[in-house]
């Protein structure tokens, strides 16, 4: 464990994901002495269970699938063997080498680490425990961002062995005969998409109306229908009535019909890690859901505590947590007088929502229902890629970009796409909303050919009903 000789900070983080470790960052590069506490690996779940080791098994996947694609490319191979420990293991290195990334950032950043359990015992204070070391740290500030854990069903308590959650399943090395993922979210699409790649016989449950149910209509018509011809059955409007377990599988009742598996992905949501680290010793208060309750600057009940990432409840993304961790460093140096720059407000409707399956979803903003619903009168603009030169060159042209914008003022209130590298390409339409630019500006600027990116420029176009390529 790091030592200081007084254990007096500016900033003390507890939690190192990466809202914690940003925000971590961000202090000290504003000249804020500052510590993080962590009971786990630096990076939190994302680096060490979520964004990147799902990605790395995601690019696996990719490859399989364009593998079974051989006689559209032009080769052909006998006897293709698959070794799901393989992408397992590759996953795991990608999450431990970045780990090691946000370990030296710690020392480049004269951060100091402490390691172990960390509980709130005054606004000011925070005692750290660690097996039978014990220490207390003294801060102007603290910021909390402890994260979430997942949701889980009576009767499916995570095992290991039969039901999962997205975290254990990340150590299977062996991908299973059948699988019935519940929920489908980002994570159970995901997951899906993976499992299926490699053999898996994999069904989607979705309690909702439809699979990626916060997603725009259309886009989850589209998705539905992509999983449906590769092969992925997907079930919307699915209630789960009854779960039984045994040593060979995992049998559901689901809607009066038997469903059964090899396992089971529980992916129906979060829980905030919030227990045992002090709030109700302080006064940090929390909503009815348990998530802590902050203003629009992060800031607590408690004036000098701010909380960022998914133990607040807003959107529970990686890069919202770390856009939150900046906004609360920088808010808490402007106090210190070490910091005189301007602290953005977050607008939540221009931070992007994406879906690593094939094909990509990438979102922000209002749907077009929701935008309707708020009472606008929209105009909306849906291109398709197998309009777009470079898509078909790919081979991947499935999908469409979708603007959803004012009738009056032409402000972008939602864009909705699907489609190939659509996670690259939401990005600039996060830039135009932030700079209140308006489709025709998007339209009007020069977009290089062939490229992905034309499908943005021509769906602006459409926005007044003069796309050029269809």
């Amino acid at each position: 464990m790091a030592s200081n000789p007084d254990n007096t900070f500016d900033v003390a983080v507890l939690g190192a994901g990466p809202g914690g470790y940003v925000a971590a960052i961000r202090a000290a590069q504003l000249g804020l002495k500052t510590a993080i506490v962590e009971r786990d690996q630096l990076g939190g779940v994302c680096l060490n269970w979520g964004c990147i080791p799902t990605k790395s098994l995601l690019r696996n996947a990719e490859i399989m699938e364009l593998l079974k694609q051989g006689k559209e490319f032009g080769f052909s191979f006998e006897n293709l063997q698959t070794d799901y420990a393989v992408a397992q293991k590759r996953s795991r290195d990608v999450s431990g080498r970045l780990v090691k990334g946000v370990e030296f950032l710690m020392k480049k950043n004269n951060i100091q680490v402490f390691r172990g359990e960390g509980e709130l015992t005054s606004p000011t204070t925070l005692r750290v425990e660690q097996r039978s070391d014990e220490r207390t740290l003294t801060a102007k500030y603290i910021i909390l961002g402890t994260g979430a854990r997942p949701r889980t069903l009576p009767g499916l308590d995570p095992d290991a062995q039969r039901v999962f959650t997205y975290r254990q399943l990340l150590e299977v090395k062996t991908a299973p005969k059948s699988m019935i993922v519940i929920g489908a979210g980002p994570i159970g699409m995901e997951f899906a998409y993976v499992f299926h790649s490699y053999g898996t016989d994999v069904t989607v449950l979705e309690m909702l109306p439809r699979i990626t149910p916060l997603e725009d209509e259309e886009v989850s018509t589209e998705i539905a229908r992509a999983f449906t011809r590769a092969g992925i059955k997907t079930m919307p409007n699915a209630k789960v009535e009854q779960a039984k377990v045994t040593p060979e599988g995992v049998e559901l009742s689901v809607n009066g019909q038997t469903l059964r598996a090899d396992s089971v992905l529980v992916s129906i949501g979060i829980l905030p890690n919030t227990a045992n680290i002090g709030l109700d010793k302080v006064g940090v208060k929390t909503d009815a859901r348990g998530f802590v309750s902050t203003d629009d600057t992060l800031r607590t009940s408690v004036p000098n505590i701010y909380a960022i990432g998914d133990m607040t409840g807003k959107l529970a993304l990686a890069h919202v947590a770390s856009a939150q961790g900046i906004v609360v460093a920088e808010s808490i140096g402007l106090e210190l007088g070490k910091y005189n720059g301007r602290i953005p407000k977050l607008d939540y409707d221009a931070i992007p929502r994406c879906t690593y399956t094939h094909p990509q979803i990438a979102s922000m903003g209002l749907t077009e229902a929701q935008a309707r619903e708020k009472g606008y009168h929209v105009k909306v603009s849906k291109f398709p890629f197998r309009a777009i030169g470079k898509a078909i060159a790919l081979g991947t042209y499935d999908g469409f970009v979708k603007i959803v914008a004012d009738e009056r003022y032409g402000e972008i209130l939602g864009v909705h796409l699907i489609g190939p590298d659509v996670t690259e390409l939401l990005p600039e339409f996060v830039l135009a909303k932030t700079a209140e630019l308006t489709p025709d500006q998007i339209a009007y600027a020069v977009h290089a050919h062939p490229t992905l990116s034309e499908a943005l420029m021509e769906a602006a176009h459409g926005i007044e009903g003069l796309p050029i390529s269809i």
